[in-house]
């Protein structure tokens, strides 16, 4: 599995979104993909679990068998 970094997309700033990671099976994401974002509010309320929480979402080693070819990551 690849990852492909990429900065946060103007929504996700408007929403206070500090970082994201979506599996793909492509180069890019499309709506069958699910995102999975962390917020500055939850950052802001707990900084361990947020740090923890990307630290499981930047390690996709789980899925290297599957489907998904990339680890999309926006911050």
């Amino acid at each position: 599995m690849k990852k492909i970094y990429l900065p946060l997309l103007k929504e996700q700033r408007e929403r206070n979104i500090y970082f994201s990671s979506t599996l793909s099976a492509h180069r890019f994401e499309t709506t069958e993909t699910t995102r999975h974002e962390i917020s500055l509010k939850e950052l802001q309320e707990d900084s361990n679990e947020a740090n923890e929480k990307e630290r499981r979402l930047k390690d996709d080693k789980f899925f290297n068998n599957s489907h998904f070819n990339y680890n999309i990551i926006r911050s």
